[in-house]
């Protein structure tokens, strides 16, 4: 699993993810994304089927909320660090959940660094 943490709302992985791989081969762009088999439940937000992707560009998280719009479906999009460079035992990962365009709450999320590689929720924010 990579360092970032994507998803679709749980059970729309699979078609989301066609539909993100057709529109990069549409485009142009040099995306690969995988379902993972894991699944991330939230207290606020529900449950999410977890997306790898092939590359983090910000073409690639602009279609990350394109599909969360298509299918009126909640996404999360991964990949934000904190500034503060402190070594920690574990990885961690701050994340929008996004429907549609609007921003509708974050997550921070862990792992530990060796060992098996399941994010965790640590803390879950409503807007």
């Amino acid at each position: 699993m990579k360092d970032q943490v994507y998803g679709a709302e749980k059970g729309n992985g699979e078609k989301v993810t066609e539909w993100l791989n057709e529109q990069a081969k549409a485009t142009g762009l040099k995306l690969e994304v995988k379902l993972e088999s894991d699944v991330l439940s939230t207290e606020n937000f529900g449950d999410f089927d977890l997306l790898s992707l092939s590359d983090d560009s910000v073409k690639s998280r602009k279609l990350i909320s394109k599909a969360g719009k298509r299918f009126g479906i909640k996404m999360i999009e991964g990949g934000y660090k904190e500034v503060a460079r402190i070594i920690r035992r574990k990885k961690s990962d701050y994340a929008k959940v996004l429907k549609g365009d609007k921003v509708i709450g974050h997550l921070e999320l862990e792992t530990p660094r060796f060992g098996t590689k399941k994010w965790k929720i640590k803390l879950e924010e409503r807007r």
